[in-house]
């Protein structure tokens, strides 16, 4: 009985240890998985998350078709709205309410136009009321056109100390009156010292355009005798014009009495510091031909003079400048000047003002 009761027990033991045996690895895998999770976060703190769109960015591929809605539905060319509602109806396996007349269909980018076809809303033909709506009527004032206009300038009225002379001015001054193809030209220049003039002249051109930019010159020149001085009267024959890099050049020839010639050049360049300060870079030189001892001229080379203004305009109109000029005298012409005691090179320090209407 004892033995009995015994052997019962021990049966009794050997199953449940069996037992414990296999369900502690399913106890202890779960166990394991479900300390390894992160710790739920309470959902009123986490924002509502955002649809994700997994078409955006590229086209959509064609989902896989049921045997109920394969002859009926065309993924290829499904909008992406339509796209996503039978996304939706799929989830739900209930495919009887999609609304296959709503999708929109677009063409997909293997089916783009060939380069050469037309566009598919044409460019409108451009009528004369375009045009005319474009282009408004121009001023009286056009390229070559047959209204008279004028300019006149004051470009140089300087003055400096002259030393045992006492105050030296100088001016500089053109203009014209014309069509922009035909002008009269007027120029005039001269030098004071000491309260008596030393030089000055006077030339009446003809101008005519013979290029963009540029017109040739021809007329009179006559120079005043002062001091005892004789007076001379050349023809004249020229260009004015803006060369490449804006450069602005003046270049005469002379014809005088007893076959006299000479030729005078000036270049001009302007340097825009800001948009009122402005630099002016110039050179021009003269050369003849003959020595006139009457006139203090000699043959060849007679003076170069170079000089460098700076001027403020207060007014496009109006400009007050300061500058240095440095002046020589060559050949013999230096000569002249050294047998009358002059000085045959000066530098001086300028002052004056710009004026143009």
């Amino acid at each position: 009985m004892i033995r009995s009761h015994r052997h019962s027990l021990a049966i009794g033991l050997a199953s449940a240890l069996s037992l414990a045996a296999g369900i502690a690895p399913v106890w202890a895998q779960q166990a394991d998985y479900a300390a390894h999770q992160p710790p739920a976060k309470p959902a009123a703190s986490q924002p509502p998350a955002k649809p994700v769109d997994p078409h955006a960015g590229h086209q959509p591929s064609p989902p896989a078709r049921s045997s109920e809605d394969e002859g009926a539905m065309d993924h290829a060319n499904m909008g992406h709205g339509a796209m996503k509602q039978g996304a939706a109806v799929m989830a739900g396996d209930d495919h009887s309410k999609m609304d296959h007349s709503s999708m929109v269909h677009q063409p997909a980018a293997s089916q783009d136009l060939p380069a050469t076809a037309e566009p598919r809303e044409p460019i409108p033909v451009v009528t004369p009321a375009d045009r005319a709506a474009a282009f408004q009527p121009l001023d009286a004032h056009v390229m070559h056109g047959e209204s008279i206009n004028s300019y006149w300038s004051l470009d140089r009225l300087e003055a400096w100390d002259a030393d045992e002379r006492g105050t030296g001015m100088f001016w500089e001054a053109q203009g014209w009156v014309g069509s922009d193809l035909n002008r009269l030209w007027l120029r005039s220049e001269g030098e004071r010292a000491g309260g008596s003039t030393e030089s000055a002249d006077v030339e009446v051109l003809y101008g005519r355009a013979i290029a963009p930019w540029w017109d040739a010159v021809a007329g009179i020149r006559h120079d005043f005798g002062f001091g005892g001085a004789l007076s001379r009267t050349y023809a004249a024959l020229g260009v004015i014009g803006l060369a490449p890099y804006k450069f602005e050049i003046k270049a005469t020839a002379y014809l005088g009495q007893s076959g006299q010639v000479g030729l005078g050049a000036e270049a001009e360049y302007e340097t825009l510091f800001t948009n009122r300060l402005i630099g002016q870079w110039l050179v021009e030189g003269e050369a003849w031909s003959k020595d006139d001892p009457a006139v203090g001229i000699g043959s060849g080379l007679s003076k170069v003079e170079a000089g460098f203004r700076l001027r403020y305009e207060f007014h496009r109109r109006f400009a007050p400048y300061l500058g240095v000029v440095w002046e020589r005298a060559y050949g013999r012409t230096a000569d002249q000047r050294r047998a009358q005691s002059g000085d045959i090179d000066d530098t001086r320090i300028v002052a004056g003002v710009r004026i143009w209407f």
